[in-house]
């Protein structure tokens, strides 16, 4: 195909930024016919002279291009009209996909919404003006307590509501824990790859991490021995239930294995089970007490247990619960809540308790998880053996990077489309092999989110280093 040498939009007249003003008659030239599918683009430094205007403005402008899915940047062959193989997947300049926080996925329940509606006034009117006048217990109300052990009850059976202490949010609970096992200086030892939230409340404390190496079914418990060996750890933060970032969830020989050298040595276990709803779809489905038992299940003497209702029921509940070992544990965590937060929110708690007494927050999980299920198919078709691995359930994903992508890179690209990933570099305590986070709640709708996964896929499979955008 013969390329064109010399492309120069007619930019006067025109109003706003320059660069949107150089994307836009891209645009406009390749709906006219001007510029066809495989037209080469003059150089950027030989449009900036045509033009009389900053080199750096063309760059902009070609990248915003390339952004909304028109042109493409290959080392060699320079900067091309590309081919439109599926319906772009463009966000706006003002609305991106943003993939750094993992939401749970909007449903379309109308019933479902009005019920959460009317709950919010039902849930509090029951007690009353003592719920809005008066400071709670730091461990929290019993009421809220009987409903958290109610809840956790899949998970820690026959739970005694007195082991129960309400949080303002799971990172409320990890904050106080973490206070209560590890002094500055003093060092937790995590996955390798964990919850990025995790490792900036043990930076603030002063606190070393060290990783534990993890393979397909999670962490390694040779690697927990070595570290527990050489660097005396005070505890060992873990999420074995759809992990964050990779969405292992670790079968009952590792969870037991891992128990057993955290026995060993006296190592207690701080568990953030924040996603196992997702897993189970109700909370009288027991069958996960066989297949993946909490650790807490197996080592009540060792481990704090947290689990929150964020991720898998709604993010504005921020309410969690914590589990400690013996009624010591509670007085001391108790005392640790008081100092970092008083108290979790009385008024969210009430609604957390509410919806968990009226079945509101199983139905709400089982929505939720019926939407994560439908994207993680659209995912699957998109990406297929790209992924890490086919998750039991919940709405994240890991995808692996291979050479020549880099974190960097491959997330650069993704920005010019309107993607933003959370990579390696945000969650790694070790040096681990590249990739991403996928959040499959990120989009509104399906079909954005089909769009946007396409977009993935065919950036990942793209043949050529990407050229910069960096100048």
């Amino acid at each position: 195909m013969a390329h064109k040498l010399l492309w120069a939009p007619m930019l006067r007249g025109t109003e706003g930024p320059t660069y949107l003003a150089i994307a836009k008659a891209v645009e406009d030239s390749i709906g006219s016919g001007e510029l066809k599918v495989g037209d080469r683009l003059p150089p950027q430094r030989a449009l900036a002279a045509t033009l009389g205007i900053d080199f750096t403005t063309v760059s902009r402008g070609y990248a915003e291009a390339q952004r909304r899915g028109l042109l493409e940047a290959q080392v060699g062959r320079g900067t091309y009209v590309k081919a439109s193989k599926s319906p772009a997947f463009v966000a706006s300049s003002t609305s991106t996909v943003d993939m750094l926080i993992n939401h749970p996925p909007l449903f379309q329940n109308p019933a479902l919404e009005k019920k959460i509606r009317e709950s919010l006034e039902s849930s509090v009117s029951d007690r009353g003006m003592e719920l809005l006048m008066r400071y709670q217990t730091p461990n929290g109300a019993r009421r809220d307590r009987i409903a958290g052990a109610a809840w956790l009850e899949p998970r820690i059976p026959t739970l005694d509501p007195n082991r129960v202490l309400v949080c303002p949010g799971v990172q409320g609970g990890l904050l106080a824990t973490t206070m209560m096992l590890a002094r500055p200086g003093e060092t937790v030892c995590v996955e390798s790859l964990t919850y990025p939230g995790y490792l900036l409340l043990a930076r603030e404390l002063g606190v070393r991490v060290m990783p534990v190496q993890m393979d397909e079914q999670g962490a390694i418990p040779e690697s927990l021995d070595e570290v527990c060996v050489r660097d005396h750890p005070k505890a060992f933060y873990c999420t074995p239930s759809l992990h964050n970032p990779t969405a292992i969830t670790m079968p009952i020989q590792r969870r037991e294995a891992i128990v057993e050298v955290a026995r060993r040595h006296g190592l207690p276990i701080i568990e953030d089970d924040n996603y196992w709803p997702c897993l189970v779809r109700t909370s009288r489905d027991r069958s996960l007490l066989s297949t993946a038992p909490s650790l807490a299940s197996l080592a009540p003497e060792l481990v704090y247990y947290m689990s929150g209702l964020s991720k898998c029921v709604s993010p504005a509940l921020r309410i969690a619960f914590l589990i400690v070992p013996d009624a010591t544990a509670v007085e001391r965590a108790a005392v640790v809540l008081r100092a970092t937060a008083t108290m979790a929110a009385p008024l969210t708690a009430s609604i957390a308790t509410h919806w968990i007494e009226t079945g509101l927050a199983e139905e709400t999980v089982r929505a939720i998880c019926a939407e994560g299920d439908a994207r993680q198919a659209i995912a699957v078709r998109a990406l297929g053996p790209d992924i890490h691995h086919k998750p039991d359930g919940g709405f994240h994903m890991w995808l692996p990077l291979q050479p020549p992508w880099t974190v960097l890179a491959f997330s650069t690209q993704l920005r010019l489309s309107g993607i933003w990933v959370a990579g390696t570099d945000a969650f790694s305590a070790g040096n681990m092999p590249d990739g991403v986070r996928l959040c499959l709640g990120a989009p509104a709708t399906r079909g954005d989110f089909e769009l946007c996964l396409n977009r993935v896929a065919e950036i990942l499979h793209m043949r050529a280093y990407p050229v910069s955008q960096v100048v």
